[in-house]
């Protein structure tokens, strides 16, 4: 696979992994409103997931598609980042992963929606938009639960101190970015940092939390290196496909 093909697998990867997980609330979440709102932010993700997978498919030209992508991969061949397969955990943990997400993909599509390919252009522009409703949601959320009880508040610092460590994973550059960002079709993540310290900075502020101690950057999911986590995730979504081959209904 070419290295514009893997950028866009990733892409796609890193949505379509978060949406399944924020999935797994469907039916279980806190009120109905709440539930609601984590299946749509599901379905927007799994969306973007399937134009990016199918035009990682299109790139690499080998007969697959978006769902040969999805489902016919090994866990070894996933090149998600590592905080969108972090588990649900409580509320609390969840909201904390998807406000530090939602904010880096806020600002990654706003910059990709004026790439030189179409077809990337496209995508992220309709993206944007609904990651930008993501971002507000789950920041509201971060400040509702941070300046509310002693126990909300305990429990969302536990959430964003859990998934803290794989944040810098998200910025990180390598040759198949930099590939990207030299055709212009990239963005140079690194330079995303400063406006997403602000963003979830001015947030935390917001909800009377400080932000995360520093710790060891925890990476490795661009190159196929995930935790536990991700094979059960798979082993889930995978498996009728896997049970059944070719199945459609």
């Amino acid at each position: 696979m070419d290295k514009l093909a893997t950028y866009a697998l990733r892409l796609g990867d890193d949505s379509l992994i978060v949406g399944q997980r924020l999935g797994e609330w469907c039916g279980h979440a806190p009120a109905l409103e709440v539930d609601l709102s984590l299946a749509n932010i599901a379905l927007d993700q799994i969306g973007q997931a399937t134009h990016f997978l199918n035009l990682a498919g299109e790139l690499e030209a080998k007969g697959r598609d978006g769902d040969a992508l999805a489902f016919r991969r090994d866990v070894m061949d996933f090149t998600n980042c590592l905080l969108v397969e972090q588990p649900n955990g409580d509320f609390a943990q969840t909201i904390g992963r998807q406000f530090l997400f939602s904010h880096y993909q806020a600002l990654l599509f706003e910059q990709m929606a004026s790439a030189k390919d179409a077809r990337f252009a496209a995508i992220a522009a309709k993206a944007s938009k609904e990651v930008a409703y993501h971002a507000t949601l789950a920041s509201d959320w971060v400040i509702r639960l941070g300046d509310g009880t002693d126990e909300s508040k305990a429990r969302m610092i536990a959430g964003l101190d859990w998934m803290w460590r794989f944040t810098d994973e998200l910025f990180l550059m390598d040759e198949v970015d930099a590939a990207a960002l030299a055709a212009g079709v990239g963005v140079d993540k690194a330079s995303l940092r400063s406006a997403w310290d602000a963003r979830v900075d001015a947030a935390l502020a917001e909800a009377t939390l400080t932000r995360p101690p520093p710790r060891r950057a925890t990476t490795g999911g661009r190159a196929g290196r995930h935790s536990e986590h991700l094979g059960h995730l798979l082993s889930d979504m995978q498996f009728l496909q896997r049970a059944y081959p070719g199945a459609t209904w």
